[in-house]
């Protein structure tokens, strides 16, 4: 017993190989716009899609099921972020005349809760793990931190260019990202200021996402000319670049680290998808796509798989029989 439980254990491991053997186990193809933002549960096995066909869609990726779709015809759709219930979200619009953040129940189609405070596009949006607050950036160059429970924003920060947020798995820090640099934030003191500013060496072209690895050690930005920028979260220091296609003004260019921070997946201005080991700094795996603007992308938490949104939906898998070692193994 003990050796196959070992053996499940080995073949789990993510390596360049199963990366390098990952290929599009499922698709779903039903949108008729682009997908514009998804988002994983930490807790479950629920996937939630944002697209320009104004719906939102959740999945139970366990059963590769989609479980409800809701339209939000009125106002658009563009990010969408789960809270820490599973079946309630917090996303933007997409009408270009109403900016405010909207606290959505999936399960009855009820609005629970409107944010209001931005004046132009929302481009950032990243909920604390801990506590129920959430912090949204905007192209009104601004950066607004809020409380799920109450409707007014709790603190306000200003930038100076297109802003790209996020929070550490912890929820203790929060990272700011505009102009070639991330500013680190205390969560609990982030009106003093940031006690951290990492310079990105001189990438001043627009923020696109921040991301922190699951161990908190790592965080990546990309921005608009196509460049992912790693670094270590405690000491600021610039570990690696990868280069892709530059990505257009409405676009995103999105990447996520695997779930251990050993790989960086990311989109492409061309819509294809590339993999780097982060150790090595090295490309290990890219797939080309026919499609000419950056899919998103995120890793399934906690599984061998990532996700690709562009105009349909798909979830990645190792093809094992790719893999010489896994061939003949129940």
């Amino acid at each position: 017993m003990a050796g196959s439980e070992r053996e499940d254990k080995v073949s789990l491991e993510l390596t360049e190989e199963i990366l390098q053997s990952m290929e599009v186990g499922m698709a779903f193809k039903d949108y008729s716009g682009r997908i514009s933002s998804m988002d994983f549960h930490k807790a479950s096995s629920y996937l939630v899609t944002a697209s320009d066909d104004e719906s939102i869609r959740l999945y139970d990726v366990a059963s590769a099921t989609c479980l409800k779709t809701i339209n939000s015809k009125k106002y658009g759709v563009d990010l969408v972020c789960f809270t820490s219930h599973p079946t309630t979200v917090i996303y933007s619009s997409k009408n270009g005349w109403d900016e405010s953040l909207r606290l959505l129940s999936l399960h009855d189609n009820k609005y629970l809760r409107y944010f209001k405070g931005h004046h132009d596009r929302v481009v950032s949006l990243s909920l604390c793990s801990r506590k129920e607050c959430f912090i949204s950036g905007s192209l009104d160059r601004s950066v607004l931190l809020w409380d799920q429970r109450v409707e007014k924003c709790q603190g306000l920060l200003r930038v100076q260019g297109r802003p790209a947020t996020a929070y550490d798995d912890q929820g203790l820090v929060f990272a700011i990202a505009f102009g070639g640099y991330i500013r680190m934030f205390d969560a609990r003191k982030y009106e003093k200021g940031p006690f951290e500013i990492f310079s990105v060496g001189g990438d001043i072209s627009d923020a696109n996402v921040v991301k922190f690895s699951n161990d908190g050690r790592l965080m990546l930005l990309t921005t608009k000319d196509g460049h992912i920028h790693v670094l270590d979260s405690f000491r600021g220091t610039l570990l690696s670049t990868y280069n892709v296609k530059p990505v257009s003004e409405n676009s995103t260019l999105e990447a996520s680290f695997s779930p251990e921070g050993m790989f960086v997946i990311s989109g492409s201005g061309d819509g294809s998808v590339y993999a780097w080991s982060v150790r090595s700094g090295k490309e290990v795996a890219s797939w080309m796509s026919a499609e000419n603007e950056p899919p998103v992308i995120k890793w399934a938490p906690g599984n061998l798989m990532f996700v690709t949104g562009s105009s349909e939906l798909s979830f990645w898998i190792p093809d094992l029989s790719k893999l010489g070692a896994y061939v003949g193994r129940k």
